[in-house]
């Protein structure tokens, strides 16, 4: 089922302003409260939803992309986000909603909002400033890297703290006086009390009275990062790896947000992956197939392994070779590779080669071998 617009979750009309979305919240998060609607599963879904709306709208850069690109913002490999070899920003799944309560989740929503109703105590913004925002990075690597683990440099654009105020956005900073360098100032309206970020100071607590020219007082700038990233042995298609701290910087000086690197394994000419174990098409000599033998398998590692073939051998039999397969993430034991026998019949005999199948039909026919397709049919 498609997700219902963010605006009109909160009832809402897109470009609305920080104050009416804080507002809109505040109604929608007081009525459908878990604690309010204690049991009632439909409510508390509903507050999921508001709160995933409002942890977007209120965040001028998520809202930006929203505002841009929808729900497909935040949605792998759509909207408009970076590409493989490009830099971050909003696409793919670079924001991870949290309903736990966890930080970036509902509850820290609801604690800067309602902190005195639930009984919290005022929490100043500028004692929790919002952490920069995630990146994602596509990269991909051949099956033999995945097995054996790589290095990769990657290159993108961000954000990063302003090399001029060190992410400081200026210098003589003064205690806001409107908050008292709270960040927050309380609101009551009737019996509930609430808090809403400073107008004064914008919810830092503090102002900066001399800013940064390089990035006007924001404490972020664009720039160029490279940075060596160590893929471990055994990913799949799809892993994703978390690099800390790599993302965005925040604003005037807040942690920086998170680096996701998103792998893709490359189709190989020879093997196919199955979960922790390699399979490949294994061609055997019709000869080798009916007396036995031995022939060679290729790895994955390099260099060929002697495989013993038995008597008899069927086309699409499988042979199983145990610990030759894949890496497996996070330990160091290994899945089977998997021999799917192909029959190889010569497309042009010698003379020699035909008199002796012959005499070897014959003698089937004669000792009452295996009966031909139509004998069995019909005979």
């Amino acid at each position: 089922m498609a997700k219902q617009d963010y605006y009109e979750l909160l009832g809402l009309k897109k470009g609305a302003s920080d104050d009416d979305i804080k507002k809109a919240y505040r109604k929608q998060a007081m009525k459908y409260h878990p604690d309010r609607n204690a049991g009632d599963k439909a409510a508390e879904e509903k507050f999921k939803e508001v709160s995933e709306a409002y942890e977007v709208l209120k965040d001028p850069q998520k809202k930006a992309a929203y505002d841009q690109f929808g729900h497909a913002a935040f949605q792998n490999g759509t909207g408009g986000g970076p590409r493989s070899g490009g830099a971050g920003g909003f696409g793919g799944s670079g924001f991870d909603f949290n309903f736990s309560g966890g930080a970036g989740g509902f509850g820290d929503i609801f604690s800067d909002i309602f902190s005195d109703f639930m009984g919290g105590g005022s929490r100043g913004r500028s004692q929790s400033q919002a952490r920069g925002s995630d990146l994602r990075y596509d990269t991909t690597i051949t099956l033999e890297e995945a097995f054996l683990g790589a290095s990769k440099t990657v290159s993108f654009r961000r954000n990063g703290a302003c090399p001029k105020c060190a992410g400081k956005g200026g210098d003589k900073k003064t205690v806001c006086q409107r908050c008292r360098g709270s960040g927050v100032v309380n609101i009551r309206q009737g019996f509930f009390a609430t808090q809403q970020a400073c107008p004064e100071c914008g919810g830092l607590g503090y102002i900066v009275a001399n800013p940064c020219h390089f990035c006007g007082g924001s404490g972020v700038a664009a720039e160029n990062k490279t940075l060596e990233v160590k893929i471990p042995a055994g990913v799949e298609h799809g892993t994703r790896l978390r690099v800390a701290g790599e993302g965005e910087a925040g604003l005037l000086g807040a942690p920086a947000g998170d680096l996701y690197l998103y792998i893709s394994v490359a189709k190989h000419r020879i093997f196919a992956r199955e979960g922790r174990d390699l399979s490949l098409e294994f061609p055997i000599p019709f000869a080798t197939a009916a007396l036995g033998g031995n022939a060679y398998a290729p790895l994955i590692e390099g260099g060929r392994l002697e495989i013993k073939i038995p008597k008899g051998a069927q086309p699409g039999a499988r042979l199983r070779v145990k610990g030759r397969g894949m890496s497996t993430l996070g330990s160091g034991s290994r899945g089977d590779m998997l021999l799917d026998l192909q029959v190889e019949v010569p497309a042009k005999l010698t003379a020699r080669q035909e008199e002796l199948l012959r005499e070897f039909d014959e003698e089937s026919s004669k000792s009452g071998g295996s009966k031909s397709f139509f004998d069995r049919i019909f005979g």
